[in-house]
């Protein structure tokens, strides 16, 4: 899910065009700037990288992954190398 914070957007469009899969475009609607912030594509292939969220300059985007999309980290433990 990305939750974006209509009102704090400006409108650089930074977001839109450096999402790596196109997942962003411009809303239909304004915010309190008469702004079009971005929004979610009804189809869009978001892999929530966070490019969005990291590039934003008024913080106006938060990407929180969905939880079936996670995936497991194997932990793997490494030897000790050396002596003993």
């Amino acid at each position: 899910m990305i939750e974006i914070k209509d009102d704090w957007c400006k409108g650089c469009k930074v977001c839109i065009e450096r999402c790596p899969v196109g997942a962003l475009e411009e809303s239909d609607r304004l915010n309190k700037k008469g702004i079009r912030p971005p929004k979610l594509k009804e189809k869009n292939e978001c892999n929530f990288c966070r490019l969005c969220e990291l590039i934003c300059p008024d913080l106006a985007i938060t990407v929180i992954p969905d939880r079936e999309v996670k995936k497991d980290v194997k932990k793997i433990l490494l030897s000790p190398t050396g002596g003993k």
